[in-house]
């Protein structure tokens, strides 16, 4: 996605929730910020975006969105089931009523057979009684260097819960 289509994106996900009057958070891994920094370069963005996690290590998933550690034990970080936790925690723990998170394999190491760089899961949703407790999650495999997988990673997230609020 070009930075017009972004942009676009943005603005439509901007007006599904300030419809709504709620707002949104991220919570990141593989992407280090960027979901938030994209959203964030939109003038008028604290009408509907609230927190922004970046947590990094399994341990900041823990501490900071309540991600068990039996579960990244258990599945690994680049997992449904951590994804999945971290939407939670991110709603959990700031303002929101729904959010996107991802957590994946950028690169350039760091893969596996299980997990090749590129594997990347997005989950997005919310809990509350405008999200319906509702959050899902989708594997991804994306092609390119680091900065690549990075940027795909940040169009998809906004693509996937832009389609969730519609």
């Amino acid at each position: 996605m070009n930075n017009i289509q972004r942009l676009k994106t943005i603005s439509q996900l901007a007006n599904q929730l300030t419809r709504r009057q709620v707002f949104m958070a991220t919570s990141e891994s593989c992407t280090g910020g960027g979901i938030a920094q994209a959203l964030t370069a939109v003038a008028g963005s604290s009408a509907w975006f609230d927190a922004g996690f970046v947590t990094y290590s399994n341990q900041a998933k823990s501490r900071m969105l309540d991600v068990p550690a039996e579960v990244i034990a258990e599945h690994g970080a680049v997992s449904e089931a951590v994804v999945k936790a971290m939407v939670a925690g991110a709603v959990a723990n700031s303002e929101a009523s729904f959010a996107v998170a991802v957590s994946g394999v950028a690169g350039p190491g760091g893969g596996s057979p299980e997990k090749p760089v590129g594997t990347v899961w997005i989950a997005w949703g919310g809990l509350s009684e405008s999200a319906g407790d509702d959050i899902q999650a989708e594997c991804f495999l994306f092609e390119g260097d680091r900065e690549a997988v990075r940027e795909q990673t940040i169009d998809m997230a906004l693509s996937r819960l832009l389609a969730f609020l519609s």
